[in-house]
C-alpha cells in the first residue's frame, strides 16, 4: 500500500442549494387533502389536525401538514377549567408560536402592519421538507366562499428588498398573489387586506405557515370572503375544521423544499513516478526478489481503490474505482473524489 499527503489544493470545498417537491411521491401541489376520523375523534383535534395525502388507513397515507387555530384570548375552544378565564387549547397554541417565532412571551404577532390576536397555523410536517421551504414557490388556494369565490395566496419574497428576521428566521408575509406576483385584484399595492394587514406569514427555515384570522374575515365585508373564525369564549368553535375546510375545497398547495449540499472535492494526483509498483505480497518471492522480471524496469500496477487517511493512518473513507485503472510510469491519473454532507 502507498501513501501519499494531499496538498492544500488538493481539497476544494463547493456548495450548491438543491430544488424538490416536498409532498409524499415528489408531487409538487398537493390537491386532495384527508383528515384522521380518529385522530379528529381523540382530544388531540382540540389543538390540531393532521392532514394526509390519501385516506389515512390507505397505504402510503402520509402526514403532510398539520393545521391549527391559535388566539391570544383563548376563544374558539373550551375553557380547561371554567373558572379561569382565557386558558384554553387556542391560548396555549398561541403562545407555543410565539416563543417558537417571536422568541417573546410579551410580543404580540403583526401581520404587515397590523396586530392580530388570533391566526391559523399550516404547519409542514418535519418529514416532508429537507433543510427549509424555498419563498417565492407559495401557491395556496382558499376557497372562501359557498358561492365558489376563492383567495389565492402567496408570499413576497418576490418583491421585498429587505429580507425581516424573527426567533425562527427569515419572515415573508403572505400577499393576494400566486408565486409571488401580487394578483390585479388586491386590495392594496402590498398585496394585504386594507384594514387588517398582511394575510399571513412564510416562515421557511421552521417550515411555518401563518394566516392571519383577522385578514381573512376582514375579506367578507371587503368582497364577500372570509373564514368567519368563532371567537366566542368557552366554546368548541370547530377552527381547525374551518380552515381544514377551505384548503380542501381550494385544492391546491404548491410549495418546494431547498437543501444546500456542500461537498468536498478531493483530488488524488499519482504522477508518472507514483503508484507503479504493485504493493502485493504475492509478487516477492520467499527469498526478497521479484517473480516477474518484467516489473524490475517496465512495472504496471492497476488502481482499484483510494483510501482516506487522517495523520494516525486511521482509515477514514474509501472510493471504488468503477473499473482498475492501469498506471505505469508512462502515465499519470487524476481521481476526483466527491464528498457530500
Amino acid at each position: 500500500m502507498s501513501y501519499k499527503r494531499f496538498d492544500a489544493e488538493d481539497v476544494v470545498v463547493s456548495a450548491e442549494s438543491i430544488t424538490t417537491p416536498i409532498w409524499t411521491g415528489d408531487v409538487t401541489t398537493l390537491a386532495t387533502f384527508f383528515t384522521s376520523s380518529t385522530q379528529i375523534g381523540a382530544t388531540s383535534a382540540d389543538y390540531y389536525y393532521d392532514i394526509y395525502n390519501t385516506g389515512s388507513t390507505i397505504e402510503g397515507s402520509r402526514v403532510q401538514f398539520s393545521v391549527a387555530y391559535a388566539d391570544k384570548k383563548g376563544s374558539g375552544s373550551l375553557l380547561y377549567n371554567s373558572n379561569v378565564t382565557g386558558k384554553s387549547p387556542s391560548s396555549t397554541i398561541y403562545g407555543q408560536y410565539r416563543n417558537l417565532v417571536l422568541g417573546d412571551e410579551d410580543t404580540d404577532f403583526t401581520f404587515g402592519t397590523e396586530t392580530s390576536e388570533y391566526f391559523y397555523v399550516l404547519a409542514i410536517d418535519r418529514a416532508r421538507y429537507k433543510e427549509k421551504l424555498l419563498p417565492g414557490t407559495l401557491d395556496l388556494k382558499l376557497m372562501v366562499s359557498s358561492s365558489g369565490a376563492t383567495l389565492n395566496l402567496t408570499d413576497n419574497s418576490n418583491i421585498v428588498t429587505t429580507t425581516t428576521f424573527a426567533d425562527a428566521g427569515r419572515v415573508y408575509e403572505l400577499i393576494s398573489g400566486s408565486l409571488g406576483t401580487i394578483s390585479s385584484g388586491a386590495k392594496n399595492t402590498n398585496g394585504y387586506t386594507t384594514n387588517a394587514g398582511s394575510y399571513g406569514k412564510l416562515l421557511p427555515d421552521v417550515g411555518l405557515i401563518l394566516l392571519n384570522g383577522k385578514a381573512l374575515d376582514a375579506a367578507t365585508s371587503a368582497g364577500g370572503l372570509g373564514t368567519s373564525t368563532n371567537r366566542n369564549s368557552d366554546v368548541v368553535g370547530n377552527n381547525n375544521q374551518t380552515i381544514y375546510n377551505v384548503i380542501r375545497d381550494g385544492a391546491n398547495l404548491r410549495i418546494q423544499s431547498e437543501e444546500t449540499i456542500t461537498s468536498n472535492f478531493v483530488f488524488v494526483r499519482a504522477r508518472n513516478s507514483e503508484f507503479n509498483y504493485s504493493t502485493n505480497p504475492s509478487l516477492i518471492t520467499g527469498s526478497g526478489e521479484i517473480r516477474h522480471n518484467v516489473m524490475i524496469n517496465s512495472p504496471q500496477s492497476y488502481i482499484t481503490a483510494v483510501g482516506l487517511y487522517n495523520d494516525n493512518n486511521d482509515l477514514l473513507a474509501v472510493a471504488k474505482l468503477s473499473r482498475p485503472l492501469l498506471k505505469d510510469f508512462t502515465k499519470e491519473s487524476l481521481v476526483r473524489i466527491k464528498l457530500d454532507y
